[in-house]
């Protein structure tokens, strides 16, 4: 196969996001994403010029991973059952999740992956400001941003301490987050 195969080379990246959950950067060898891929030794060496280059598209691919698995939202729902529902994809993809947080991490350290993901996290965030404004729901821009603020860390508990809230609880708090950042409370928003 070609090294420009992009069906392999999403197969290897996607290896390396499941390493990455489970092993941590340290883990994040071309043979670990080789032996995750099922692929011949030497392949991900193939595609990627350096384990610096596996990271960065790596952090590029778990990101639209992620994005890609947040669209299709319910039409005509309410913001606290958009909420809920990007909690619930965002948390069914665990390893997507943890390999994000193993990326931004390592983004400390490495200057072009910080670029990546602070571009990508960048526009998805200004995305979503655009598309809550459009959509009529109740908020402003800054409750879009202390939404993503507060859910990203209640799923990075779900994820990690799953026993620190209850499925109520963590349901109950995005209610709370939602009713309390678009004074929606009274309303039910």
């Amino acid at each position: 196969m070609s090294r420009k195969n992009p069906n392999r080379r999403a197969a290897l990246l996607d290896a390396a996001i499941e390493v990455l959950a489970r092993e941590g950067s340290r883990g994040l060898t071309f043979r670990a994403v080789d032996l995750e891929a099922a692929v011949p030794p030497g392949t991900a060496s193939n595609y990627f010029a350096s384990r610096d280059a596996l990271i960065d598209q790596t952090g590029g691919r778990v990101y639209e991973r992620l994005r890609l698995s947040s669209l299709g939202a319910t039409p005509g729902a309410t913001l606290k059952q958009l909420m809920h529902e990007l909690v619930a994809r965002l948390s069914g993809f665990p390893s997507g999740y943890l390999a994000l947080l193993e990326l931004r991490l390592e983004a400390i350290r490495r200057p072009a992956l910080r670029a990546v993901l602070t571009e990508m996290v960048g526009t998805d965030l200004a995305a979503n400001v655009a598309l809550h404004r459009e959509s009529g729901q109740p908020g402003d821009e800054t409750a879009v941003r202390l939404l993503y603020l507060a859910l990203n860390w209640l799923i990075l508990d779900r994820l990690t301490l799953p026993g620190v809230f209850t499925d109520a609880e963590a349901g109950a708090l995005v209610d709370a987050a939602v009713d309390r950042l678009t004074a929606t409370g009274a309303t039910g928003g």
